[in-house]
C-alpha cells in the first residue's frame, strides 16, 4: 500500500474539507436553527451527579435482587393458591348441591383454616426489607417512604378475608 493511501485511509493529513453529504447536514441544520429563540445562546449543562459505585456493578452482574426474587415468590405462591382454592371450590359446590347455606358455612371454615404462612412470611420480609434493598427515598412531608406509582410499597398479608373477597360464598359465584 503506498503513503497516500494509507493517508486517505487512517486521515493523518490532518482537518479536511467537509464532502457534499456533510455539507448538506450543515445547511439542513443552518436551516432548523433559523428563528430558533436558542441561536447564539449556551445551553444548560446537564450535570452527571453520580459515580458508578462498586455496590451497583455487582448488583448489576449478579442478576435479580432479593427484593425482586421476593416479589416473584410472592406472586407464584399467591397464584399456587388461587388456583387451589379453586379447584376445592368447585369440587365443595358439586359435592353440596344446591344448599347455599351448607356450603357459604363450609367455605367460611375452610377460609379461616386456610394456611397462608409461607406467603405470609414472604410478604413480611417484603415489608420489612423493599425499602432498604430498593433504596426507597424517604417522603419529608409524611416521614414515611416514597410512594411506587402512586401506592404504598407494602403488601397486605393474606387471611380468610382475602379468600372472601376473592371467592364470595354465594352459591351462584361457586357454580359459575
Amino acid at each position: 500500500m503506498e503513503r497516500w493511501e494509507r493517508e486517505q485511509i487512517l486521515g493523518e493529513w490532518g482537518v479536511r474539507d467537509p464532502n457534499p453529504p456533510e455539507q448538506a447536514g450543515a445547511r439542513r441544520l443552518a436551516e432548523d436553527i433559523e428563528g430558533s429563540p436558542l441561536k447564539g445562546k449556551p445551553t444548560r449543562r446537564r450535570l452527571r451527579n453520580f459515580r458508578p459505585s462498586l455496590e451497583g456493578y455487582v448488583a448489576s452482574q449478579g442478576g435479580p435482587l432479593p427484593y425482586m426474587q421476593r416479589l416473584r415468590e410472592i406472586e407464584l405462591e399467591t397464584e399456587a393458591h388461587i388456583v387451589r382454592l379453586e379447584e376445592l371450590r368447585s369440587e365443595l359446590a358439586e359435592e353440596l348441591g344446591g344448599d347455599a347455606v351448607v356450603f357459604s358455612r363450609r367455605w367460611r371454615q375452610l377460609a379461616a383454616s386456610w394456611n397462608f404462612s409461607e406467603v405470609n412470611d414472604l410478604i413480611e420480609r417484603h415489608n420489612r426489607w423493599y425499602p432498604v434493598e430498593a433504596r426507597l427515598a424517604m417522603d419529608p412531608r409524611t416521614g414515611d417512604f416514597v410512594r411506587i406509582n402512586g401506592k404504598p410499597y407494602r403488601l397486605e398479608p393474606l387471611d380468610a378475608g382475602w379468600i372472601l373477597e376473592r371467592f364470595p360464598t354465594a352459591r351462584r359465584a361457586a357454580a359459575a
